[in-house]
């Protein structure tokens, strides 16, 4: 195994900070996790999972090891005369996925076009945007457990997916490092174009590459590219309030936008963000999009403490202002 020592991490995350870490291996089969995992010499070194690195905030160096998630590989497993079924390495990259399965005409997740990431931080997230969440499509998460390197898989059930959470975001938050996720896709036609900025398309003539370039084109359009600016996409979750919430909020604000769901009433962090003034936001080499109030950039801070401290200044403000507790959708390190 090529375990390299004080590498810098500001290629392998999509905020652009530079902090190191003091040990890092690159993961290209699940073998080498085990074999990893199992080396005496590391079994007392802290071990963080980073797959494409577009959802997670360093501020600080980290004093352990990195395990840079590159297992590759999209198999099929099996098909029947509705669905196919697709095993796909979780180091796979995630927008790289969804073309595959445009390409390939397996229908469902073309609205999670363009999402950064790994498809291994998929399941983590439950990554979801235009009306569709990725629990919907997911049958099964194979991994190794970071403590005993043992291997287990978890049924859709058991990975206790919720609104932008799962199971692996909160019991076993860096301590189960997934080699792979099952897919079960349509092979027949089935769009979903609930979205409001979806409803514009013409329901007999969409088509799978139809419906991409649209999502493409949207978040292009509200969202900066990381490539460009530093950022991670959307950094807080959207809250999921009561009604007395919704009726309070509306006494002041009749352009009140929410939606409801299963779990209560969901108010768009962006609009709290942006009622509360930080749309646009720039100090020196730290600010907030004014492309997307949700969408915190850096324009070339070395390290992401001035960004932390930006996103406690902001929920601090919508607490304030409105009773909401926004929570990060970014894992801060």
């Amino acid at each position: 195994m090529n375990i390299k020592k004080n590498i810098s991490l500001y290629s392998y995350n999509s905020f652009g900070v530079d902090h190191n870490s003091s040990y890092f291996i690159e993961i290209e089969n699940k073998s080498q996790i085990i074999n990893f995992l199992k080396d005496e010499k590391y079994f007392k070194e802290d071990k963080l999972i980073l797959g494409g690195g577009s959802n997670i905030l360093f501020t600080k160096d980290f004093h352990g090891v990195v395990l840079l998630n590159k297992i590759r590989g999209i198999n099929k497993i099996k098909e029947d005369k509705n669905h196919i079924y697709l095993r796909v390495g979780s180091g796979e990259n995630w927008d790289n996925f969804v073309s595959f399965c445009v390409n390939n005409k397996y229908y469902g997740i073309e609205n999670l076009s363009l999402i950064p990431g790994s498809v291994g931080a998929a399941p983590i997230q439950n990554i979801g945007a235009y009306g569709i969440e990725v629990k919907s499509f997911i049958e099964k998460v194979e991994g190794v457990f970071i403590d005993n390197s043992k291997e287990e898989k978890f049924d859709n059930k058991s990975c206790l997916f919720e609104y932008r959470n799962s199971v692996f975001k909160k019991k076993l938050r860096n301590k189960f490092f997934i080699t792979s996720v099952d897919f079960k896709l349509n092979k027949k036609e089935n769009y979903n174009l609930t979205y409001k900025d979806l409803k514009d398309l013409d329901e007999d003539k969409v088509s799978l590459k139809l419906l991409r370039d649209k999502i493409i084109e949207i978040r292009i359009s509200k969202l900066p590219n990381p490539k460009e600016i530093g950022n991670a996409g959307s950094f807080f979750k959207n809250p999921i309030v009561e009604i007395n919430t919704i009726n309070k909020i509306k006494i002041d604000y009749d352009d009140l936008v929410y939606f409801e769901g299963n779990e209560g009433f969901k108010i768009p962090a962006a609009w709290l963000i942006e009622k509360s003034g930080w749309k646009g936001y720039k100090n020196k080499n730290i600010g907030i999009s004014d492309k997307h109030a949700l969408v915190l950039v850096n324009y070339g801070a070395k390290s992401g403490e001035k960004l932390k401290q930006l996103s406690i200044r902001i929920m601090e403000d919508v607490k304030n202002k409105f009773g909401i507790k926004l929570e990060p959708e970014v894992n801060i390190i």
